[in-house]
């Protein structure tokens, strides 16, 4: 039953027999062989073929054994790996997403501390956008999501880990008219923002709204680098953690606009309800205590 739902998972994940074969190295016989073994322990179709058998269509019972025969495969090897490792010496796989900023400036200090305390688990770190990296979660790629913008979230944990302040940040020759109020100073910028699905291109969304700024005109780039030389090279201005600009801004290359208050928001992680690896468990302790209550 193992290797067919190893299978059935390749097939989804290729969108076709032939190219699952070749993934698993398998004859496309026995993959079909596999999926029908399936189709008949579960009294139920799994995937529809066209005609031409040259499109496949995974049947809303093919969705739900797809999600739950990756947690069973998850589990299982996490067993294989608990039950192989030595007294006190925890072993197993860390999958861990993150978004954007928290993997790029807050991820890697804490990777570091955990790894001097668990030597033997191996990492598993994916960085993406929140949008994409939500997606792996609810597709149990990843155990543990740390994220910087909403989600829905259904039968899932949802907790606070870390507070970051977000700030304005423009070039060093940027001035508002002397006594003009922030909104009037910041409309009609340009501002540069990140692409949709990322949890920074949220807040300033927000901000935005907020203030009742009206932008000039709006740039979108995919990481916080790019939008930091952005503003370095005078393309305009934006709304960024200060974690990314700290550097920038000791150094004189870009400055901080002063806001009438300080904007936060929080970083938060996501976990399956059930069935959480003890590497995760582990890893969750490593996190920074949220200094303010919510």
């Amino acid at each position: 039953m193992i290797e067919e739902l190893k299978t059935f998972i390749a097939v989804v994940n290729k969108k076709s027999f032939t190219k699952a074969a070749l993934s698993i190295n398998m004859s496309q016989p026995s993959v079909s062989l596999h999926i029908s073994n399936l189709e008949t322990y579960f009294h139920t179709k799994l995937i529809e073929r066209s005609n031409k058998q040259r499109n496949i269509f995974i049947t809303p019972q093919g969705v739900l054994l797809y999600k739950r025969a990756k947690q069973i495969l998850s589990v299982l090897e996490e067993t294989k790996e608990e039950l192989l490792q030595s007294d006190h010496s925890p072993s197993g796989t860390l999958r861990v997403g993150a978004s954007m900023t928290i993997g790029e400036f807050l991820l890697p200090s804490i990777l570091s501390d955990f790894m001097k305390a668990y030597p033997n688990i191996k990492l598993d770190i994916t960085i993406e956008n929140t949008e994409h990296i939500y997606e792996k979660f609810k597709n149990y790629d990843i155990d543990v999501a740390l994220i910087e913008g909403t989600v829905p979230v259904e039968h899932d944990i949802y907790r606070n880990f870390y507070k970051d302040t977000m700030v304005i940040v423009a070039p060093v020759s940027f001035q508002c008219k002397k006594g003009s109020r922030l909104s009037d100073c910041l409309s009609g910028q340009t501002w540069i923002h990140r692409e949709k699905g990322s949890g920074t291109g949220e807040n300033l969304n927000i901000f935005l709204n907020s203030y009742g700024i009206s932008p000039k005109n709006l740039i979108t780039l995919g990481s916080n680098y790019s939008i930091k030389e952005a503003v370095r090279n005078n393309m305009g201005i934006s709304f960024i953690s200060s974690m990314v600009v700290s550097d920038a801004v000791k150094n004189g290359e870009i400055k901080i606009l002063p806001m009438e208050r300080q904007y936060y928001r929080y970083f938060s992680y996501l976990i399956h309800e059930n069935n959480l690896p003890k590497a995760a468990e582990l890893f969750l302790k490593e996190l920074p205590p949220l200094e303010e209550a919510l």
